[in-house]
């Protein structure tokens, strides 16, 4: 009898490291995938049979019912986030648990480039596929009301830089973070405003470095454009700067501004009105925003383009309309 216990006792263990041995092996096979990559999302909350059954319903060829026993027998179930994966041909049961205990999740990205206006940045977060277009249809006020910022106008407001999100995630999060963004950088240039400078306000600072942003070819002159516009401001100058009437054209601009364009009076036409108009034009990077507030010293009132995206700067009048008649005229 006792014999027979220790044999059915070690045909059992047989079995036991058979099926421990094939799982072993099933668990670092590849599973066919009905495409060479899929999306797979994991709501908060979900349970691990309901993850293997999403990874089944994905188009992963795996019973889910053995995939759950993985799971388990693991004991990392209960570690697996929620969020948006993609899983591409040859991943196995062991790296698809590492990939959603970790929350290695599929992350795209969507750069803001520095100089939009907001109507370029909505097109870009509408072509972005990944993204829940929650602000589809909200005019801009009611945009800024959404973020908690009601009355501020939009323009100019979000930070131009890279940023990465999960599938499914709102434009308005990414807008959020967008805005948060252009307040610490806004923040950190003003902290470091030098007591020259024309502009008297945060606000105003991020108007003129959307005008420097727009009016700047060569990287390292805009210093010397932020002096020109300071020192207009404070001798009560008009700015005199084409990118802010263009601005005011809208989707009227084609393309040339003409005469008739630069005598038309509008809050934005800085050659009729002076001072700073009355919201940014553009997002303006952290190097305008600190030219901005740190402008060259110089006496310069004028600068025109060389041709090449640096610009020439004068002090005098007479000295830009030479500058015009060599580098614009050739003369």
């Amino acid at each position: 009898m006792r014999r027979f216990l220790w044999t059915v006792v070690g045909l059992a263990l047989l079995v036991l490291a058979a099926v421990a041995g094939w799982g072993w092996w099933w668990v670092q096979q590849p599973m066919a995938l009905s495409s060479p990559s899929l999306d797979l999302s994991i709501e908060p909350g979900t349970l691990p049979r309901g993850v293997a059954q999403a990874v089944h319903d994905a188009g992963v060829a795996v019973d889910p019912r053995l995939l759950y026993a993985w799971f388990r027998v693991s004991g990392r179930g209960r570690a697996i986030k929620a969020g948006s994966y993609e899983l591409e041909a040859g991943i196995t049961p062991l790296q698809l648990l590492d990939k959603l205990a970790r929350g290695e999740e599929s992350l795209r990205a969507v750069t803001l480039v520095e100089g939009w206006n907001l109507r370029q940045v909505r097109a870009a977060l509408a072509r972005e596929d990944a993204l829940r277009h929650d602000t589809e249809g909200l005019a801009d006020d009611a945009l800024m009301a959404r973020l908690g910022r009601p009355g501020v106008p939009a323009e100019g407001h979000f930070f131009p830089d890279t940023y990465t999100y999960a599938k499914g995630s709102s434009e308005m999060a990414l807008l959020q973070r967008a805005l948060r963004a252009m307040d610490r950088q806004l923040a950190a240039a003003w902290a470091q405003r030098v007591d020259t400078t024309a502009v008297k306000t945060p606000e105003q600072a991020l108007i003129l470095a959307s005008i420097v942003e727009k009016e700047t070819g060569l990287p390292a002159d805009r210093p010397m454009v932020a002096a020109v516009f300071n020192n207009r401001l404070r001798l009560g100058m008009p700015l005199q700067t084409d990118p802010t009437v263009i601005y005011g054209l809208g989707s009227a601009y084609d393309g040339s501004l003409h005469k008739r364009d630069l005598q038309a009076d509008t809050p934005f036409n800085t050659y009729t009105r002076a001072g700073l108009p009355p919201t940014p034009i553009a997002m303006p990077g952290k190097a305008s925003l600190l030219a901005a507030v740190r402008p060259a010293q110089s006496k310069a009132l004028y600068f025109v383009s060389r041709g090449d995206g640096s610009s020439q700067f004068s002090s005098s009048l007479d000295e830009h309309n030479r500058a015009v008649n060599k580098y614009q005229r050739g003369r």
